[in-house]
């Protein structure tokens, strides 16, 4: 700790720099709900307490300045009112948005805050840089959808698949991550890393108009030229950088930022790939760093001067690029994934980079994601291919260690001893074995508050205190969900059966046999769906045979369908009660199960 500058504050200069105005007070409210508040971060002016790692606090200092700066002439940012920031670029006439936040509400007050000082500016058009949905969640706070929205190829796909397919879990898991529940105090939640926390307003999704197919496709936007570069594969499936020519400006999206950023974020996703996305910043160094003299992000601060470019890019690409050949190297040597993120140590002049610690993702964690890419999650002892689950496992330790007793004296030993990681495994063993005993839920909390007060990651720091929150209290539910209405319209049909396939409660659909054509009007489709042995496929354009139902509908009765509502106004033919034994073997996800307790 001592080792790294904590006297360089260029970063708080450059946090600083173009600052025009704040809100205030910096709240959000929807119908008296407060969805955002950056007010309730002011006691991150105090200097940093033993209940927090000083370089994450030192971070939440910087992610926690809100308001609007100007970044180059005719660009500005709102940061500090999401989890992400709003960019604004100046047209001929108008202005264009890029990326409108996760909620509609912060993404209207932001607009708001622009224009009371740049003055009344029409919204002409729109950018999602990628399809995370804290890029695009906010834009019906800036535009009906009249303008033309643009976005990198593949964006719906992805933008929809993610939010509803696993979007339960991931939600719930993000409530651990983000840690909404938490106290904003030194001893609680003081930030996420790449922000402070996520918006808790509307999330809407209006479709892009314009894809973004390739790199060096150029389109010019009330005036302004933009040259885009596609990135898919890398902080998500489809994203992308863009230059802005004539005011020698770069967009990095989300490609890189001022922390290590995430390879599989802990609130879950598809494992993102180190080894493409080094490649794309060692790409967008060679197109656009000679071209720009200020580089700006959809989180953080922006970094001005090409010098300053070229190193705060290549840190970052030699970032990836070293975890990723690494852990190939130790991994082709014969060690697993814990064991190589134990062993992983990053070279000395990225550790003294601040904007390549992991206050968002981690070595440790990024180390196993690349791993789990390669080799998945066996790590080859056969004696890790068939254990049992963690209740019947923390049963049997608990057994071995001499009964709960036994546990917890143990536990208590390497707590005294400062081993905290050995007495959260020992204690989870006993809370998993017996998930009514008070004694060890209470020390297992106090281990996980300990953790949590030293971590420099704002989300592991967040696991560990809403862990001890649920040991001490009740589970927390997801405060946020992102399968809102305009996400779920905007499934194609066959996301919409994907997404009813895997709420099928298998075992009870053992013995269901039936099929059912689905003629969609409105999009001159057909398709079948057919559930036996407990699966449900679906088949598009299929050839004609007897099925038990047929139903004519448009696709809004079929999303209506499937979430509910009833079936008035559509057409059949055979026999509906086919529709009512699908569904009754339907299983609505749990957006409130246990984390850290059985």
């Amino acid at each position: 700790m001592a080792d790294l500058p904590f006297h360089d504050r260029a970063d708080f200069e450059a946090a600083d720099r173009g600052f025009l105005a704040a809100l205030s007070p910096a709240v959000v409210k929807t119908d008296g709900r407060v969805v955002w508040d950056t007010d309730s971060y002011g006691f991150l002016e105090q200097e940093c307490p033993d209940s927090a790692h000083p370089s994450l606090w030192r971070q939440g200092q910087l992610c926690v300045k809100q308001g609007l700066y100007e970044v180059t002439g005719g660009i500005y940012q709102i940061r500090g009112l999401d989890l992400s920031n709003m960019t604004l670029i100046e047209g001929e006439t108008g202005v264009i948005v890029i990326d409108p936040l996760l909620s509609v509400e912060c993404a209207a007050a932001g607009l708001k805050l622009y224009r009371d000082q740049r003055g009344d500016r029409p919204v002409l058009a729109v950018i999602y840089t990628h399809s995370h949905a804290d890029h695009f969640g906010g834009v019906r706070g800036v535009t009906d959808g009249s303008v033309p929205i643009l976005a990198p190829a593949g964006f719906m796909e992805h933008a929809v698949s993610e939010n509803v397919y696993a979007g339960t879990a991931m939600n719930r898991r993000a409530t651990y991550m983000y840690g909404p529940a938490l106290p904003r105090s030194p001893e609680g939640q003081i930030g996420c890393g790449l922000g402070m926390t996520t918006s808790t307003g509307t999330i809407s999704l209006i479709p892009p108009s314009k894809d973004i197919t390739h790199t060096g496709q150029e389109e010019t936007l009330d005036g302004v030229r933009i040259i885009f570069q596609l990135t898919p594969g890398t902080e998500a499936p489809a994203e992308m950088n863009f230059l802005i020519p004539d005011r020698r400006a770069l967009c990095m999206a989300e490609n890189a930022t001022h922390n290590q950023h995430n390879i599989l974020t802990l609130r879950g996703a598809l494992v993102r790939d180190t080894r493409i996305w080094s490649r794309y910043l060692t790409e967008a160094i060679a197109l656009f760093a000679d071209k720009a003299d200020v580089c700006f992000a959809s989180h953080h601060w922006p970094t001005w001067g090409s010098q300053n470019i070229v190193t705060f890019l290549s840190q970052q690409r030699d970032m990836y690029a070293y975890m990723h050949d690494q852990t190939l190297r130790m991994m082709n040597k014969g060690m697993t994934g814990t064991e190589i993120a134990e062993a992983m140590r990053m070279p000395p002049a990225l550790e003294q980079a601040w904007h390549t610690h992991g206050y968002y993702g981690s070595v440790s964690h990024n180390v196993k994601a690349i791993y789990q890419r390669y080799l998945g999650w066996f790590d080859g002892n056969p004696a890790h291919l068939w254990e049992h689950p963690p209740i019947e496992q923390a049963r049997r330790y608990v057994e071995c260690m001499g009964g709960r007793d036994g546990v917890l004296a143990f536990a208590r030993r390497y707590i005294d001893d400062g081993d905290l990681r050995f007495a959260a495994s020992l204690l989870n063993h006993a809370v998993f074995a017996d998930a009514g005993d008070r004694q060890a839920r209470s020390m297992l909390a106090e281990v996980y508050t300990r953790l949590g007060h030293g971590c420099e990651n704002g989300t592991w720091r967040n696991f560990y205190l809403v862990g001890a929150l649920e040991l001490t209290g009740d589970v927390v539910p997801a405060n946020l969900d992102t399968t809102s209405p305009e996400m779920i319209e905007a499934l194609t049909v066959e996301q919409v059966f994907d997404s009813l396939a895997i709420r099928v409660d298998g075992p009870k659909a053992w013995n269901e046999s039936l099929a059912i054509d689905w003629r969609l009007t409105d999009l001159n489709q057909r398709h079948r769906t057919t559930l036996s042995n407990g699966a449900l496929i679906h088949q598009a354009d299929p050839p004609p045979q007897p099925v038990d139902l047929t139903l004519t509908l448009t696709n809004q009765h079929l999303i209506g369908l499937l979430t509910g509502r009833s079936a008035d106004g559509i057409e059949h033919e055979g026999d509906m009660n086919v529709l009512r034994r699908l569904t009754a073997v339907l299983e609505d996800p749990d957006p409130a199960f246990p984390i850290v307790t059985p």
